[in-house]
């Protein structure tokens, strides 16, 4: 079983690469917007709330997240291993994870992180948010208050994954096949070791 983190800021490519990904690998993929607009569209209680955050180009505090991740990983398992893209976004979710996954005797191989300089980001995503129809895609005040919270909340997950020896940064530009070929090395050779 493989279980690997797809991490970087917004627009960098985490959901595209982690599709790519999970069919070579046959892991499941659990994104973390997917399942936040799933419960958004739905309507239940935690995608309300989560809403409210969202709609503002804030993160969604991490018990919500914590929440719904939970039921979503719960959902899949047993599996050959999943690929998460977006979870975790702050210490508390990362250690929230790893008591979860414990519980299941399960734990995160690899953490790969896609490394993209902010103009580039920005650029992407009002791109993207000429066609995805997300609030949070079309304004570019949102955009880098995005990118801001992931500095200071998301980014301090590089030295956590690092002190456990799992985490892997690669340039995340270029074409998609530059992108996945540099993605696949890093999980194969993690799978050889």
């Amino acid at each position: 079983m493989l279980n690997v983190i797809i991490f970087g800021k917004p627009g960098s490519g985490k959901g595209t690469q982690a599709s790519m990904i999970k069919n070579k690998y046959g892991l499941t993929h659990i994104s973390t917007g997917d399942v936040f607009r799933k419960n958004t569209s739905e309507g239940t209680k935690l995608g309300n709330i989560a809403k409210q955050y969202m709609s503002k180009g804030e993160l969604v505090p991490d018990e919500i997240t914590i929440a719904m991740l939970e039921s979503e990983i719960l959902g899949f398992v047993p599996c050959n291993g999943f690929i998460l893209d977006g979870f975790p976004r702050t210490i508390l979710q990362a250690k929230s994870l790893d008591n979860l996954l414990i519980n299941l005797n399960l734990k995160i191989d690899l953490v790969i992180g896609l490394d993209v300089p902010n103009d580039r980001l920005v650029k992407r995503l009002l791109e993207r948010g000429k066609t995805s129809g997300r609030n949070d895609d079309q304004s570019e005040d949102k955009i880098n208050k995005r990118l801001e919270e992931y500095d200071k909340k998301t980014k301090p997950l590089i030295i956590f994954y690092e002190n456990q020896n799992k985490f892997y940064s690669i340039d995340g530009v270029g074409s998609l096949n530059d992108v996945n070929n540099r993605l696949i090395n890093v999980v194969d050779s993690k799978k050889n070791d």
